[in-house]
This record gives C-alpha cells, structure tokens and sequence, in this order.
C-alpha cells in the first residue's frame, strides 16, 4: 500500500512535524490555588491535606501529589522534628536510669497496682545481693537487680512477652516495682539473658533456694518433676529436638528440667541446660541438689514414664525414695490387664482435676520387672 501511494505521489511527505501553537495551561481553581499557597509555606502533602480538610476542602494525597507535579514543585527535603508544624507526635519514654528515679510523694495511674503486693516478700529477700554474688550483669543505669525485677514484674502481672513492653513504657507503676526511671526498652529486655554466664544460673539456684528459709515456707515432702521444652526458632546446629507437648510434635528446643514442691506448688529445682544423652539422669541429680541443700532425701517423687529409666528406678527405689510414675505401655502388659476379672477392678474419683474422665477404674498388682530387684505396686 505505502509503495503504491509514493508512486503515485512520491514528492508526498510522509513524517510531518508538530504543529506549533499555544498549549493548554493546567486548570487553575480554588483548591489548586490554595494547595500552592500552602506548599509555598513549605507544607508537606500529608501537611496540606490536614489544613485543607479543616478549611472544608478535603483533598486526597495523591491529588496534591498530582497538582505539585504539574506545577513543577520539587520533594521537600527532609526536615527535622523541630522544624515540622506543631502536631500530635509520638511521645518518647526517657532511657531508664536508676539514678534518675523521682520518690517524691506524688500520685500515677497504672494498670500494674497488683504488682505491689510482692513487694513485702521481695523487701525480706537480699534480691540484689543475691543476683550480685550470682555475676548477674548490670551496669550503673540498671543494675542486675533493676534488671531481673523489670523481667519478673512482666512475668507476674500475666504471659506477654518481653518484646511486648513497648505498649507500657511510659507506665509509672510499672517501672517503680522496677525501682527505675522507665522501664527499659525491647531490646534490653530480649537480649538480657544472652549476656548471663550459664554458671551463673547454679549459683543463682543455690543463693536463692537458702534465702526462701527466710520467708517462712515450709519445705514439703512430695515432688512433681517433669521436662519442659523452650522453642527455639533459631537456625542453630547445636540445638537439639525435643518433644513439644502442646504442639504434639518435636521441634528444635531447649529441654529444661522442673521439679516442684506438691503442697506449695513452688519450684525448687531447675536446669535448662539438659542434654539427650544426660535427660535420663537429671532426677538423680535433683536428688543430690536437695540432700546437699536440706540434709535429706526426698520423701516422694511423681513424675511420667518418659522422665528416666528403669535402671534409675531400681536406684531410687535402693535410696527408700518413694515414686509414683506411669509405667511403659507394652502389648504383654495390655494382655494382662485384659485378662483380670471386673471384680478386681475398684472405681475412684478424682478431685480439683481439669479432665473429662473423673472417675476411673485402677487395679493394684505387684509386678517383678527384669531390670528391677523388687517388686512395685503397678
């Protein structure tokens, strides 16, 4: 087609070039004119919206944006806080320093008043000598003490985690339990415990259990012990797996080890730095910790099948160490009890326990083990 057309016509021109003329200016109105007005005041766009919005005349950002390009304005640069119009900002907490702490007679509203009625308990203990001799660190701003009670304070009022204290930092209450200025910030509270030393924590354990004498609780005689496993998140080689009961799976995680007193339901034995291949003997080791610390053996352990061996058992059993566990479910063992006649069986009830079934049916046999060398009421 275009070689027929410039053989007919081939002096044709076929690229024109623009036509010159008056172009159309940019439509000039009320609110264009008021948007320059205001970024002749050296506003910015979110600054402009707010002022036009109060005036009647909403105006998105992105119209401003618009109305700027097309006039040619250039981005403002960056101002500093001072130099921003007065507006609503965000208020900064001040750094926490136990030396700046105010105790003049004054009144503040917190949402951690329940935290005062430890304070009594943690005035009779030599907190802060303890966490000294123990190498907690600490520093002339936050001492060890004002430290671990800004994380125990967290702890008592309820389960947030540390990285959530930014929503309380400008709380008073919270940081007078504290003994400190302002409670200190996310990062100091999650990285708190990596500069610990981990003999530190035995120390900690050892200074802590003899200052409880002091408070009048009367040790008891039976024992819940069981494993607890920490998440980790972590990418670290040197983590091991461990079973997550919540989760019902295994997952990489820190095995820690818990045994509580039964009558007062406080801990009175911890380790979390307990290892696959060391997990079976960490009863006998809560074992020794108490017969150092109190002079005597534990009257009762109670704990699960999974907690040690049957070769722990027999030792236990040969110290007179009472227990009550679960034992190991087998195909030889769930035939033995198929075959016992109903009137063997006795039914009890089970009380202040959050289960379905309330009211089971238990049997009482002594049994032999091959590992073991003397019988046991199963």
């Amino acid at each position: 087609m275009l070689v027929h057309q410039f053989r007919q016509n081939p002096h044709r021109p076929f690229f024109l070039p623009p036509t010159k003329g008056p172009q159309k200016s940019p439509k000039r109105g009320l609110v264009r004119e008021q948007v320059l007005a205001l970024r002749k005041e050296n506003l910015s766009i979110y600054d402009i919206s707010r002022v036009m919005e109060t005036k009647g005349h909403p105006v998105s950002a992105a119209r401003i944006s618009l109305i700027l390009k097309e006039e040619g304005f250039a981005r403002l640069p960056r101002r500093k806080d001072e130099e921003r119009p007065a507006a609503a900002r965000p208020v900064v907490a001040p750094l926490a320093d136990a030396r700046q702490l105010d105790l003049s007679p004054r009144q503040c509203r917190t949402r951690f008043g329940g935290l005062f009625l430890f304070m009594p308990f943690m005035a009779s203990l030599p907190f802060d000598q303890i966490l000294h001799e123990a190498g907690f660190p600490g520093s002339k701003m936050i001492p060890a003490g004002h430290a671990v009670r800004s994380l125990l304070a967290l702890k008592l009022f309820g389960s947030a985690r540390h990285s959530h204290v930014m929503s309380y930092v400008l709380d008073e209450g919270l940081a007078l339990f504290a003994g400190l200025n302002a409670i200190p910030k996310r990062s100091f509270l999650t990285e708190y415990s990596c500069r610990i030393d981990p003999q530190g924590y035995p120390r900690l354990m050892r200074a802590w259990f003899d200052a409880l004498e002091t408070l009048g609780i009367d040790r008891g005689s039976s024992f819940d012990c069981d494993f607890h496993t920490i998440p980790f998140h972590g990418e670290d080689a040197l983590v091991e797996k461990h079973y997550v009961s919540k989760r019902s799976r295994r997952q990489k995680g820190i095995l820690a080890f818990l045994a509580q007193d039964a009558a007062t339901r406080v801990f009175c034995y911890t380790n979390a730095d307990v290892r696959k291949e060391t997990q079976n003997d960490e009863i006998l080791r809560f074992v020794e910790f108490w017969k150092q610390r109190t002079g005597r053996l534990p009257e009762e352990l109670i704990f699960d099948s999974k907690l040690t061996t049957y070769k722990n058992l027999n030792v236990l059993n040969q110290q007179g160490i009472a227990f009550i566990t679960l034992r190991r479910r087998s195909l030889k063992m769930l035939r033995e009890v198929h075959q016992e006649p109903a009137s063997a069986w006795r039914r009890i009830e089970l009380h202040g326990v959050s289960r379905i079934h309330k009211t089971p049916r238990i049997i009482d046999r002594k049994v032999t083990l091959k590992t073991m060398k003397a019988p046991f009421v199963r």
